[in-house]
C-alpha cells in the first residue's frame, strides 16, 4: 500500500460505463489493494447487458441502468437522459463523475462542469469526436500512419471527447499494428493514466484554470509507471 493512499481521504466517485468494465474493474481493484484512495459509490450503465455490472455487484457497489433509448431522440430527451444521470450522481452525494467507456452523450450541468473526467484511447485532439470510440480509434490512427498514439484523461464538456486535458500518455505505433494490438498496447498505459488523475485529484493536485490544467508540485515523486517499447 503507498503511503498516499494511507494517508488521502477517499475521493467519492460515480463511474459510467457501457460495455466490458474493463476500466472499472482496475479501479476497484486498486481501491480494494489500497492503491487508490476512492470511494466508489454509484456505477451507472447505458446498458442492461454490461459486463460491468457484475463486478460493481461482486464489489458491493449500488448500480443504476440509464438508457439513453428510454428517453426521446430529440435534443429534449438528450438534456434529459443527462439530467437522469446526474441527478444520480448528486444522491449519491459524489465528488467527481469518471467516465470509463461510456459510450453516450450525457451533458454536463453546471454544477458538474470541472467534476467528470473521460479517457480516452487516443491523443485529444487527434482521433476523437463523435463516432471515434473503440477499434475505430485505433484504425484511424494505423491509418494516418502515425507513428505516436496514446491516452488522454480530460475533464468533460458539453462535446464528444473535448474539455481541458489534464494527463496524456504516449504510445508507439508500430508498421505491424493492428486495430487489436494497438488497443491492448494502449489499454495497459490506460490502467495507469486513469488512477494517476484519480490521485491527483484526491490529493487536490489539479486546478482548472478556464480551459487549462495546472498541476501542483506533489510532496514527493509521484508519477505513473510508464511501459517502454523498443523503438526499432
Amino acid at each position: 500500500m503507498s503511503s498516499a493512499a494511507r494517508t488521502t481521504e477517499p475521493l467519492t466517485l460515480a463511474v459510467l460505463i457501457s460495455g466490458s468494465g474493463r476500466t472499472l474493474t482496475n479501479l476497484i481493484d486498486l481501491a480494494a489493494d489500497g492503491e487508490l484512495p476512492v470511494d466508489i459509490r454509484l456505477v451507472i450503465s447505458s446498458s442492461v447487458s454490461a459486463g460491468g455490472l457484475k463486478f460493481a455487484e461482486a464489489a458491493g457497489i449500488p448500480t443504476r441502468i440509464i438508457r439513453r433509448e428510454d428517453f426521446t431522440p430529440d435534443n429534449a430527451g438528450t438534456q434529459s437522459f443527462g439530467g437522469a444521470i446526474f441527478s444520480a450522481c448528486r444522491e449519491a452525494d459524489v465528488a467527481y463523475v469518471a467516465m470509463a467507456g461510456f459510450l453516450k452523450f450525457a451533458p454536463v450541468p453546471e454544477d458538474f462542469v470541472g467534476r467528470v473526467v473521460n479517457i480516452h484511447p487516443a491523443l485529444i485532439p487527434a482521433f476523437s469526436g463523435a463516432g471515434m470510440y473503440g477499434e475505430r480509434v485505433h484504425q484511424a490512427a494505423i491509418d494516418a500512419g502515425v507513428k505516436v498514439s496514446g491516452c488522454t484523461v480530460h475533464f468533460v464538456d458539453n462535446e464528444y471527447d473535448h474539455g481541458p486535458i489534464i494527463w496524456q500518455q504516449p504510445v508507439p505505433v508500430f508498421d505491424d499494428d493492428t486495430p487489436d494490438t494497438l488497443a491492448k498496447r494502449i489499454f495497459e498505459v490506460e490502467k495507469e493514466a486513469h488512477p494517476h488523475v484519480l490521485r491527483m485529484l484526491a490529493t487536490g493536485r489539479i486546478r482548472l484554470e478556464g480551459n487549462r490544467v495546472k498541476m501542483l508540485k506533489p510532496q514527493r515523486t509521484e508519477r505513473p509507471r510508464t511501459a517502454s517499447y523498443p523503438i526499432d
